[in-house]
């Protein structure tokens, strides 16, 4: 039997929605007082999501120079319902180019990706928001 039509396969695909997943980047005092920031992915279903992989990277452009950081890969068995989980620190150095992150889990047997880019300059802390469920401010990617 051929192979399918790339079109043909395309239109198989189920596209499932991501909703109730966010990204945020947050800061926080270590003990001496000095500011640090984390990134975390919140779970605000009533359900938990499996095989969970997240790619962050960072990219784009600054006085006409390409700046790309290493693509580095977190895998998370579960996330609970109604709870978040550390990704990564992030430096505030790279703050001034696209930092982003894609994540692909299982619900059940279906899968579901959504890429969350946070642009240039948009991880400031007049951005920031309180979010319950982390119990801090951050500055949140729904």
């Amino acid at each position: 039997m051929p192979p399918l039509p790339l079109q043909q396969m395309k239109k198989d695909i189920e596209f499932n929605t991501v909703e109730g997943v966010s990204i945020a980047i947050a800061p926080s005092l270590d003990e001496s007082g000095e500011q640090f920031w984390h990134v975390y992915l919140i779970n605000n279903n009533n359900f938990p999501l499996d095989n969970v992989l997240v790619a962050s990277k960072g990219y784009g452009v600054v006085d006409d120079v390409e700046l790309k950081t290493s693509v580095l890969r977190h895998m998370f068995e579960r996330v609970e319902p109604k709870s978040f989980v550390l990704i990564e620190p992030i430096d505030p150095a790279i703050f001034h180019i696209n930092n982003e992150y894609w994540v692909s889990y299982y619900v059940a047997t279906k899968i579901y990706d959504k890429k969350y880019v946070f642009v240039p300059d948009s991880i400031t802390e007049d951005n920031l928001i309180d979010i319950s469920l982390l119990q801090m401010q951050g500055v949140l990617h729904t």
